[in-house]
């Protein structure tokens, strides 16, 4: 078997060409960005890629590509089931309700009229977010009703920007404060006031819906579980101070995992056949896990540090979590 890598540093990649020629499986570097893509892979039998949502070329083609990829018979990650919905939280809100999985409740609006005859019988705060996004960019606590119909006049207007240059600058503020910036970061949060990055310039604005979720209380943490065909990791992040978001927040634990949240990840990737899925739970009054949002992709930082994995059996396992190898070894095995 010849497994195509696209390579890009920083992401899953980096370990997938290590662990080829750790284990010499045979393996060569593609470029998806290609136009003769399809002629470069056509001695392999797996193409894999690890796209991302931040890169205005991989949102544009990625999941065409891949899945164009697949049809042809070879074998690719993520594969359709895996990535159709990646960085879509209002396809994830039809998928997971399709199966009746736990999710926290969440309501879609595709004109202005249903969106403010919403927002005048329901209560408040509530979470409002754009389609896409990850690190918890994108996501607004909206404390009452007045703000709410802002916001959703702005989403039937000139729309929101996927890229909030006040949001960048408060975040890396935040790190700086905390040791994890230097003071290069304020000065390029401060330049994107202004220079607006190049995703924001290729790709429009979300404009045309509104998207809300409930917003669940007295949760200091949140729980990720990701699930890589039969492994389980769980790490707990932390809601970053003075805020509701744990997303992004860099300060994870490992104690005390709800394994109640295990058995609903292992469940849910079971049933929709994904390759490879991370979901954020927060939990209810009554400590019941409720889905937040599922990735493909993941920050592997918090994950690698984990001390051990769980089988779909729900046995613990201690030691070493490989995440990418993980992956890797799925593909070949498949």
């Amino acid at each position: 078997m010849k497994i195509a890598i696209h390579d890009r540093e920083g992401s899953f990649s980096d370990r997938w060409i290590e662990h080829c020629q750790q284990k010499e499986i045979n393996y060569k570097i593609v470029n998806c960005y290609d136009s003769d893509i399809m002629q470069q892979i056509s001695d392999c039998d797996a193409l894999m890629w690890h796209h991302s949502h931040v890169f205005y070329k991989d949102v544009i083609f990625a999941k065409h590509l891949l899945y164009s990829v697949q049809a042809s018979g070879k074998k690719v990650f993520p594969d359709f089931n895996t990535t159709w919905h990646f960085d879509d939280k209002v396809g994830q809100k039809y998928l997971l309700e399709s199966i009746g999985a736990p999710l926290v409740s969440s309501y879609v609006f595709y004109t202005k009229k249903e969106a403010l005859v919403w927002i005048d019988k329901t209560t408040f705060p509530k979470v409002f977010k754009l389609r896409r996004g990850a690190g918890a960019t994108n996501v607004k606590l909206i404390k009452s009703k007045s703000e709410a119909c802002k916001l959703v006049k702005r989403a039937f207007g000139k729309g929101l920007s996927q890229f909030n240059k006040w949001n960048n600058l408060s975040e890396r503020i935040r790190r700086f404060k905390e040791g994890k910036e230097n003071i290069t970061g304020i000065v390029k949060g401060i330049g994107r006031l202004f220079i607006p990055t190049e995703f924001a310039k290729m790709y429009p604005r979300e404009k045309g819906y509104a998207y809300f979720q409930d917003f669940i209380p007295n949760n200091n943490t949140d729980t990720r579980v990701v699930v890589i065909g039969n492994r389980a990791m769980a790490e707990k992040r932390h809601v970053r101070k003075n805020d509701f978001r744990a997303s992004g927040s860099g300060t994870y634990s490992y104690k005390d995992i709800n394994i109640e949240a295990i058995k609903i990840a292992f469940s849910v990737s079971k049933t929709l056949k994904l390759q490879s899925a991370a979901y954020d739970f927060i939990f209810d009054k009554n400590d019941n896990p409720l889905i937040i949002e599922v990735s493909y992709g993941f920050g592997t930082k918090g994950i690698k540090e984990a001390p051990g994995f769980w089988t779909d059996d729900l046995e613990w396992h201690s030691g070493t979590v490989k995440p990418e190898e993980w992956i890797l070894e799925d593909i070949l095995k498949s």
